[in-house]
C-alpha cells in the first residue's frame, strides 16, 4: 500500500524577510519560462492580513508594510511566452492577462506574490496553466486600447470557468516617468518570485527580470468585479497607489519548496 500523502506543514515564522531591492537578487541562467511583461497598469489597495491569511498557500504568511498588506489588480500584455529556453510563440504566446494577487512571504524569508486569478484571451494557455500546473487561469474576452499617447483602457469578461460575464475595465492617463520609486512603490513591484501550489505541492518560484521603469498613473475609469469573485471582501474606496510600467522581459528559474529545498 503506497504512503498516506503527507500535508505541508504549518509556516514557520517569519523572522526576517529578505531586503526589498529594486533589482533581481539572483541570476537565471538557464530559465524554465520566459516571457515578457509589456504595458502594464498597477492598481493596488490596502488590506487586512488577516482577510488574505486563508487564501495564501501553506508554507507562507502575508507580506505586510507597517503592519497593512496589500491586494493587487495588475493588467498588462503577456508577449512571447517561451518554455525551456525555446524562443516565444507568436500568436500563443501573445496575450492581455489581467490578474488579482496577494503579497506573500515564506519561513526562509523570501517575499514573493500569490495569484488568486489570471484572466488571459487565449484559451490554449489558459487550459495547459489551468489544468497542467493548477493555476488559477480564467479564459476572458479580453482587449487593449490606446488613445493617443498616454491613455491605456484595459477590459476583460470571462467566458470559462466563470462566474461568466465577471469582468474589469480600467483606464489610466500615464504621467510622468519616476525616478526613486517610494517605500511602498518598491514594496508593490520589487518581486522576485511567486509563491503557488504545483501539483499538490506548495513551492517558490524565483523570478529576474532588469529594475521596473515605472511612471505614476492618473486612474480614469475602474469598475471591477475580479477581487471579489477572488475571495476577497470588495475594495474600500479608489486604489491607494496607481502606477504604469511599459514593461520588462522576464525569467523564471526551477521551483523550490517554501522551506527553501529545491523539488526534485
Amino acid at each position: 500500500m503506497p504512503p498516506t500523502p503527507q500535508p505541508d506543514p504549518e509556516p514557520s515564522p517569519v523572522r526576517s524577510p529578505h531586503p526589498i531591492t529594486a533589482d533581481a537578487p539572483e541570476r537565471i541562467p538557464r530559465p524554465l519560462l520566459t516571457q515578457s511583461w509589456l504595458d502594464l497598469t498597477f492598481l493596488h489597495w490596502a488590506a487586512d492580513p488577516a482577510d488574505v491569511a486563508p487564501l495564501l498557500p501553506s508554507g507562507t504568511v502575508a507580506d505586510t508594510l507597517d503592519g497593512v498588506t496589500y491586494v493587487g489588480l495588475v493588467a498588462f500584455r503577456m508577449h512571447r511566452v517561451g518554455w525551456l529556453g525555446l524562443p516565444g510563440v507568436p500568436y500563443l504566446g501573445d496575450f492581455p492577462e489581467t490578474n488579482v494577487r496577494l503579497y506573500s512571504v515564506d519561513a526562509h524569508g523570501r517575499r514573493g506574490v500569490v495569484f488568486l486569478s489570471l484572466d488571459a484571451s487565449r484559451l490554449i494557455p489558459v487550459a495547459v496553466g489551468r489544468l497542467g500546473f493548477r493555476m488559477p487561469y480564467v479564459w476572458s474576452r479580453m482587449d487593449i486600447r490606446y488613445d493617443g499617447t498616454d491613455t491605456v483602457t484595459y477590459t476583460s469578461s470571462r467566458r470559462w470557468p466563470g462566474p461568466r460575464g465577471a469582468g474589469s475595465r480600467i483606464t489610466v492617463r500615464v504621467g510622468e516617468r519616476i525616478g526613486e520609486p517610494t517605500e511602498l512603490e518598491h514594496f508593490l513591484t520589487a518581486r522576485w518570485g511567486m509563491h503557488g501550489a504545483f501539483f499538490g505541492r506548495s513551492v517558490y518560484l524565483p523570478n529576474a527580470h532588469p529594475r521596473w521603469p515605472l511612471h505614476r498613473a492618473e486612474l480614469l475609469d475602474c469598475d471591477e468585479e475580479l477581487v471579489v469573485a477572488a475571495g476577497l471582501p470588495e475594495p474600500d474606496g479608489d486604489p491607494v497607489s496607481v502606477l504604469y510600467s511599459p514593461g520588462v522581459p522576464a525569467r523564471f528559474g526551477r521551483p523550490a519548496r517554501p522551506g527553501g529545498i529545491r523539488t526534485p
